[in-house]
């Protein structure tokens, strides 16, 4: 099945799931074709009917509880129940049963395809070191959440922002539109119920973000308490893609709230599962980190071993399986990670460039 056809279909489906934005599934489009990486972050639909050909040996693994949609851009940072500032994965909308091997995999290609547009400058070959080192050390030591406290100062340096960016970020929520539409009422159950008091009256915004959730429908609640600004963000959640590719997506399980709670991390109370709508806050350090803010101390090496850690954090949720995935590694070849993330980036570039072409005798 080619690019254009393998969209089609993923596009009916999420159709036929929920209201699809679409001006927003258009900018997703446009965003496909301006770089590989964004690329990959849009179609992970493709890539997973792709991995499971390409790479049968590195599919060929003990099964965990998976982000599914892991990359270099998935990883963000929130308040936890203790106010202490965490880092760690951002989204879980594709969380699935999946072989662990396929996280590693992704989040090592989209190194990869980081790197050619230079948001990373560090080789597959130490990325891929890096992230097996952290993921490994993880596993072995039961893992541990990645507080920003003195331990991780220097992973605090990396996403430092400057002192304008609480300002500029509250501005820009601020002027966001106005949604022009009626709201639906799960939505707003969903949003009224993780605000720090009831009645407190708020606007609904429309904010794009990120590449792969574009079109789903989003709403971002603006209210005050206490002189402090807030906000809040829904979407609706449906099975993650990796049972659609698997053609298991009917009356499939949503694995959102089960990741969360499995995984070795400390949650961001806000972040809840209300009737098939997720909730989380929005502020200025609780957001996904694009790579392009990455502050100029950044130690990418040691960056990649902390996501590696992470993706070790996430699947410790599988406790039964910890074993099974470290005797399989020691059993992989040093470089087994490197290939298999050769052969998907190979495969995303030739979808890429289909993609373009494809557009462009649309467009003509």
């Amino acid at each position: 099945m080619k690019i254009h056809k393998s969209t089609r279909k993923y596009e009916k489906w999420i159709r036929k799931e929920f209201n699809v934005f679409e001006d927003d599934l258009a900018l997703k489009m446009q965003k496909l074709t301006a770089d590989r990486f964004s690329f990959l972050r849009g179609t992970f639909y493709r890539w997973m009917q792709l991995f499971p050909e390409v790479c049968k040996k590195a599919a060929a693994a003990p099964i965990v509880l998976s982000v599914g949609d892991l990359h270099a851009a998935n990883f963000g940072t929130w308040r936890d129940a203790k106010g202490q500032l965490v880092w760690g994965v951002n989204d879980f909308d594709e969380a699935a049963p999946l072989p662990y091997t396929q996280d590693l995999v992704r989040l090592a290609t989209s190194v990869e395809l980081a790197s050619e547009i230079e948001e990373l400058k560090i080789g597959l070959e130490e990325a891929c070191e890096a992230i097996l080192d952290g993921y490994r050390e993880s596993l072995e030591s039961n893992g541990k959440p990645i507080i920003l406290d003195e331990e991780h100062n220097w992973l605090r340096k990396i996403y430092s922002r400057n002192e304008n960016s609480a300002e500029k970020f509250w501005k820009k929520i601020d002027n966001l539109p106005d949604i022009d539409h009626e709201v639906p009422a799960e939505a707003r159950i969903a949003l009224e119920a993780t605000f720090p008091a009831k009645g407190l009256a708020y606007r609904v915004k429309r904010r794009q973000a990120g590449v792969g959730s574009l079109g789903r429908p989003r709403y971002t609640a603006l209210t005050a308490w206490q002189g402090e600004q807030i906000a809040r963000e829904t979407k609706p959640l449906i099975p993650s893609v990796a049972l659609w590719a698997e053609k298991k997506h009917k009356n499939a399980e949503i694995y959102y709230e089960e990741i969360l709670a499995r995984a070795v991390r400390s949650l961001d109370p806000v972040v809840k599962v209300y009737s098939g709508w997720v909730v989380r806050r929005l502020a200025p350090d609780c957001m996904r980190i694009e790579l392009v803010e990455l502050g100029p101390e950044r130690d990418e090496k040691r960056m990649l071993r902390a996501m590696g850690w992470e993706t070790g954090n996430i699947h410790l949720g599988t406790p039964t399986m910890v074993k099974a995935v470290l005797d399989d590694l020691k059993n992989r070849k040093k470089d087994w990670l490197k290939k298999a993330a050769e052969k998907m980036t190979v495969v995303t570039l030739k979808d890429w460039e289909k993609w373009k072409a494809g557009l462009f005798e649309r467009e003509g």
